[in-house]
């Protein structure tokens, strides 16, 4: 058998990683080896770990690595305990491959102990643009470290070999996030509003908003500019999912609570709602709103108005279903005008998902055990040139 380590630092991640490992436990020529480190281990962040032991995984190492601050300082510090952390586990695991994916400085801090460590790693959604943030530079430094790649879309498998990775090992299987959608037993309305005491009519948001991590101080005057444009459409209905352990997340947080303590009647918040609860919450909002990735690649195939505010999502490819808007409240005002229009909404319902691809998981796993079982990783990789 080939041992193959999974390593899972957010809720998110986890979510789009939970099919992947299911595959992998089933199959019998590999073993999973699951990781848990970064926000699953934080109780300030719900200590999420224990919804992957509630979904059935045996969790072989934690690493702790997250210190309680959110500043770069902080941050910085929490990547440099996190390599020295993983480079212990990785020593006693004795790995034949560890798989990541994205862009979180998580991700970052095990990709550089498997490197030095000759660890093979697999990449997942590598070659995408975020210029908003720090995770920019941090995917596409994962893409340097990483043997496999699988990219969501064909433009971001064409980015990634102008990384100089041969397109032998760049593989466009779509994203995994969306096969999940078509795989997951979702919630009815009724299991859905009994499991968040919160009922769920024909006006309800998903809010999830994240600070852009290479601005300066913007991240208060932001989010207090959507609080203010959603207080202005009182007919809406808020579910917020909190903000991760990025620079600043903290400030978004208490903006929330304090926004929930003076709504009660209208809006609920979360640290983690869970895969399955959240893309129910998708299945039945009348439209997304915020500046995460889910925004992007999740949402669109639910057929919901999605607006995408600022530039933390700046590059990426989207659906017509997306509204881009800046950052002040007219902005926000107007982009959720827009998106409750009845034609707008006609549009999102039919619009195409660029992310939505057949058999994710399972092109994934084809590739990774025929290059451990026939001997084709050569971790001497030659930069290739574009001709």
């Amino acid at each position: 058998m080939k041992r193959i380590g999974i390593m899972t630092g957010t809720r998110a991640e986890y979510g789009l990683l939970k099919p992947l490992m299911q595959e992998i436990n089933k199959d019998n020529d590999l073993e999973l080896y699951l990781i848990v480190s970064g926000m699953h281990l934080s109780p300030e962040f719900g200590l999420t770990y224990k919804e992957i032991e509630e979904d059935g995984f045996g969790i072989n190492a934690k690493v702790e690595m997250l210190l309680s601050s959110d500043s770069p300082v902080g941050i910085s510090k929490s990547i440099g305990l996190g390599i020295i952390g993983f480079a212990d586990e990785f020593k006693r695991a004795g790995l034949d491959m560890l798989i990541l994916l994205g862009d979180r400085y998580e991700a970052l801090a095990a990709a550089v102990a498997a490197m030095i460590m000759r660890i093979p790693i697999s990449h997942l959604h590598g070659g995408e643009l975020t210029e908003g943030l720090i995770d920019e530079g941090i995917r596409h430094s994962i893409t340097k470290m990483s043997y496999l790649h699988f990219t969501s879309t064909e433009e971001y498998r064409r980015r990634v070999i102008q990384l100089g990775e041969n397109p032998e090992r760049v593989f466009c299987v779509g994203a995994i996030g969306v096969e999940n959608i078509k795989k997951t037993e979702l919630m009815s309305k009724e299991e859905l509003e009994n499991s968040i005491h919160f009922e769920i009519d024909d006006n309800v948001a998903v809010v999830t908003y994240h600070p852009v991590t290479l601005e300066n101080n913007t991240v208060e005057d932001q989010f207090t500019n959507l609080l203010r444009a959603l207080d202005r459409n009182d007919k809406l209905r808020i579910i917020f999912t909190k903000a991760n352990a990025d620079t600043n997340g903290r400030i978004i947080n208490e903006l929330i609570d304090k926004f929930v303590t003076c709504n009660r009647e209208r809006a609920c918040a979360f640290y983690s709602l869970g895969q399955k609860r959240y893309l129910s919450a998708l299945k039945y909002c009348r439209l997304v709103i915020g500046n995460s990735s889910s925004g992007i690649i999740e949402a669109p195939s639910f057929g919901k108005p999605v607006i995408n505010i600022g530039d933390r999502q700046k590059g990426r490819a989207s659906a017509d279903s997306v509204i881009n808007c800046g950052c002040m409240e007219k902005e926000i005002q107007s982009a959720i005008e827009l998106a409750l229009t009845e034609e707008f909404e006609n549009k999102a319902k039919n619009s195409r998902n660029p992310y939505e691809k057949e058999d994710t998981t399972v092109s994934i796993m084809g590739v990774i055990k025929d290059y451990l079982f026939n001997n084709k990783i050569k971790l001497k990789k030659e930069f290739y040139d574009i001709k």
